[in-house]
């Protein structure tokens, strides 16, 4: 039955290994300009003309590698979240994290104007202290005596966070010119709107360091999921790993936001999606999540940008109407075994 199982796991990486590449070639060639496998891999080895390689290279390449990198870290933040909170309705668009992020990341562009180098790289860093803000209020409102965090405390109060910092959202937008409320209504809506290599180089550090800090700490994730006391009793840590599980999920949330705007549902599906096929073990379950949301996010990105051609939706549109059947299907799976568990 191991063996069998193992199998499995190994047949499903290798499977979303072959996807990735497929996913990727099939949306370098989508758009306007329609390019063949051929002159890609002409272009991509720098036989392109100037034209080509703009729309190849400075257009399209950098705008794949990011909804990739915003996919993982969405999925990997979720599929954090979800394990040390045992929700299976945690995701950090749900729980405000996003909106947390995202309000400092619209402060700081507004007051910064045209972005520069430097402050290409600052965002990230300001989307980080508006989530360890939004993250630390949500963590002690849900925090009970003798009881701890209750998960259904968690989201709850995760969602009224974020109703209230999108209202401040929409008395922001009062007082915005027409270019930046532009700008604010597609940043809501999840809109990869940062296609450029600098981007790709302020969010990849944070996507790769995130990921290998989950895998360093997969052995004791998997531990910590059989309960608080089972884990002090195999000598964890239980408050000390949470909160260092829990940063870690907030900075992959954060720096994803930082570049793409709020991309709901993604840390949501892509966890229970691969659990689904390969298991709870973190060890094969972190890179298959990330592996599931880099895809996810990158379909949506290409049918996003391809639908209306010339013109595209927010790429967080087409994750939601994924999504929400999804969350509204889980919503109701979770009530009926609460009840069958208080019958």
């Amino acid at each position: 039955m191991k063996e069998m199982k193992k199998n499995k796991q190994t047949m499903v990486l290798f499977i979303l290994c072959l996807l990735i590449p497929i996913a990727f070639f099939i949306s370098i060639n989508a758009g306007y300009t329609s390019i063949g496998l051929k002159d890609i891999i002409r272009i991509i080895t720098g036989g392109g003309t100037l034209k080509e390689n703009l729309i190849i290279m400075e257009f399209r390449m950098p705008r794949i590698i990011i909804a990739m990198l915003v996919g993982a870290g969405f999925s990997l933040s979720g599929c954090v979240l979800q394990g040390i909170t045992k929700n299976p309705l945690a995701d950090p668009g749900l729980m405000g994290i996003n909106a947390g992020a995202g309000i400092v990341v619209i402060v700081f562009i507004m007051l910064s104007g045209t972005l520069s180098f430097t402050s290409i790289f600052a965002l990230p860093i300001m989307s980080m202290i508006g989530a360890v803000i939004t993250g630390t209020i949500i963590y002690k409102l849900s925090l009970q005596k003798n009881i701890g965090i209750r998960p259904i405390s968690l989201v709850l109060n995760g969602v009224a966070i974020q109703a209230g910092i999108n209202a401040v959202m929409t008395l922001i937008v009062i007082k915005l010119d027409e270019s930046q409320h532009e700008f604010l209504v597609k940043w809501q809506a999840g809109s990869i709107w940062s296609s450029n290599w600098k981007f790709v180089i302020a969010l990849f550090p944070w996507i790769i360091l995130g990921f290998i800090v989950l895998m360093l700490m997969a052995d004791k994730m998997d531990v910590l999921i059989m309960g608080d006391e089972i884990s002090t009793g195999l000598g964890i840590a239980v408050v000390k790993e949470k909160r260092r599980l829990l940063f870690t999920a907030i900075a992959l949330a954060a720096s994803s936001v930082a570049i793409s705007g709020s991309i709901s549902f993604v840390g949501l599906i892509a966890p229970h999606l691969s659990r689904k096929l390969v298991g709870a073990k973190h060890t094969v379950l972190i890179p298959t999540c990330a592996m599931v949301g880099a895809l996810l996010v990158l379909a949506a990105d290409t049918i996003a940008r391809t639908i209306i051609e010339p013109s595209e939706i927010p790429t967080g549109i087409v994750v939601s109407i994924l999504g929400s059947p999804y969350f509204l299907f889980l919503m109701l799976k979770t009530r009926k075994v609460s009840n069958n568990s208080n019958s």
